[in-house]
């Protein structure tokens, strides 16, 4: 298992390979559709300046994904008194995402992207150019998952995405996964898709 500290660096992506086993480490947020479309349309492509509070959000989120990680997750949560933790958190299906998630990793300087299912040929040539990996989380085992996001330290956009859609700043603590799409242009979606064709090829030829 390799041992990934947020901030980290394009060396440190630069030395992971599709297959790699890692845990990561450090402040992270959550974010689902609502979250992407929000950072492309109101904050990466608006006209400038941006209103306030779409300004306060953009420099908050700079500062978390520099070096940093997104999870495609909607968590459940519970709030005791004022402290919020998380209850369960598998992972989403990460290719609805497939439309931002590009300009989400050229803008903020993203690393990390966690979710599941994998994505497609522009999150892949994304990893390539800006030195970001694909990790691929746990289907299934979501309350395992939250054991690892120790600590909820903020949310934002709640009262306007919903619960499940709002970005949730959390500490991971050793969050592990399996990267599946890395920094050199491997995919192993695309590899064990085009193996599957094959096979299924074979199949209907008798």
């Amino acid at each position: 298992m390799i041992e990934l500290t947020i901030p980290i660096s394009a060396e440190q992506i630069l030395s992971l390979h599709a297959g790699d086993a890692v845990s990561i480490s450090g402040i992270a947020t959550t974010g689902r559709d609502a979250a992407h479309k929000y950072m492309v349309e109101r904050l990466i492509e608006a006209q400038r300046p941006l209103p306030a509070e779409d300004q306060r959000l953009f420099d908050e989120l700079k500062t978390i994904y520099r070096g940093g990680a997104i999870y495609h997750c909607g968590p459940i949560v519970r709030k005791t008194g004022e402290r919020w933790s998380i209850v369960s958190a598998g992972p989403t299906t990460s290719i609805r995402e497939e439309g931002y998630e590009d300009k989400v990793i050229a803008a903020f300087g993203l690393r990390v992207v966690i979710g599941k299912g994998g994505m497609g040929a522009r999150t892949l040539a994304a990893c390539k150019a800006h030195k970001a990996v694909y990790i691929h989380a746990i289907g299934g085992a979501g309350v395992t998952s939250a054991e690892a996001m120790v600590e909820v330290l903020d949310v934002f956009k709640k009262e306007e995405f919903g619960l499940p859609e709002a970005f949730w700043k959390i500490r991971f603590r050793r969050f592990p996964g399996i990267v599946t799409m890395d920094a050199h242009g491997r995919s192993l979606h695309e590899e064990l898709g085009k193996g599957f064709d094959e096979r299924l090829a074979g199949l209907l030829r008798g």
